[in-house]
């Protein structure tokens, strides 16, 4: 009853007309730099931090949840609409959510987005207020070990979703932990591959990887298409800018699937979003292959988006 109690008394505060006003300029704020390729959410953080310097804690902590948030729908909004990703969070939506841009589907897309960015903060929120003590037991429970295990095992699960062979998703692995290797070792101080240029000290972070690879990936194939005819929509129209029941049904089991991968990477100390986001995805993918219309492909599969999203902001729900 404390706990219904206290809640209550948040919801008091939260729900005040000013409050109100301060997680609608945050969301409104971070989606506007959320949108910038390479910038993602923390970014946005990081940057509208003196906004907050004059208000009081509690509307602060407000403001920062709306630019947080803010910020992980505008990574999604640039991967659907122009396959560039703000942030690492956002690639697993880029696969399916941009075919379905390219087929008319877009605001279909982002309405999915959306919702299950809604669906996986919600619940992940509410876990997070009535069993706090337990998840923070379990966060403990982790040691080298653990960690171990959990690295290898999102290794070749990452591994096995970007590629459609397992051995040159292996091989894109093995590049990446070349990569990430460069810069200082943070246990003894060694430096490692930086052939004695200052800039390499602090290694190559996955911002520069993302956008070297995606944006600009993105901006040669577009250059390259520029002379082809442009693609028209199907009978020129843009699709609904809402839900469908029938969608909105295909897509709920993938958002509570998508939850329950990003709950527990959430709780765990630097656990990451990216993980379970592809995780939800490979899942999605696998379930899609087993039905006798798969979805998964040029058109674009709702549950593709649904699943992702749901899991990047479980992610940060429990974080």
């Amino acid at each position: 009853m404390e706990t219904l109690s206290n809640l209550m008394v948040g919801f008091g505060d939260a729900f005040s007309p000013m409050n109100l006003i301060y997680v609608f300029i945050g969301a409104l704020l971070g989606t506007a730099v959320g949108v910038l390729p390479g910038m993602g959410s923390s970014m946005a953080v990081a940057l509208l931090l003196p906004i907050t310097f004059t208000l009081d804690p509690t509307a602060a902590f407000i403001m920062f949840a709306g630019v947080y948030f803010g910020g992980l729908f505008g990574d999604s909004t640039m991967a659907i609409l122009v396959n560039t990703p703000g942030g690492s969070t956002a690639i697993a939506t880029a696969f399916e959510g941009h075919r379905m841009a390219l087929n008319g589907r877009a605001p279909q897309a982002l309405a999915t987005s959306a919702i299950g960015a809604f669906t996986g903060g919600l619940i992940a929120t509410t876990l997070v207020v009535f069993f706090a003590p337990k998840l923070a037991e379990f966060a403990i429970l982790f040691g080298p070990a653990e960690y171990f295990a959990l690295a290898i095992f999102a290794f070749l699960a990452s591994a096995a979703v970007v590629s459609d062979s397992l051995l040159r998703g292996l091989i894109s692995l093995v590049v990446g932990l070349l990569v990430a290797t460069v810069g200082i070792d943070e246990i003894s101080g060694a430096q490692r591959f930086t052939a004695g240029i200052p800039e390499m000290f602090d290694g190559i972070g996955i911002i520069i990887v993302t956008v070297g690879i995606l944006a600009l990936g993105e901006v040669f194939y577009v250059i390259y298409e520029q002379n082809k005819p442009v693609p028209k929509l199907r009978d020129g129209k843009v699709a609904r800018a809402r839900l469908s029941w029938a969608e909105f049904r295909e897509a709920l089991p993938a958002w509570l699937r998508g939850t329950s991968f990003g709950v527990p990477f959430g709780v765990i100390p630097v656990g990451g979003a990216e993980v379970p986001t592809f995780m939800a995805y490979a899942t999605e993918r696998n379930l899609d292959a087993r039905r006798k219309e798969p979805q998964f492909g040029d058109k674009g599969a709702i549950r593709g988006v649904a699943g992702p999203e749901a899991a990047g902001n479980a992610t940060a729900g429990t974080a």
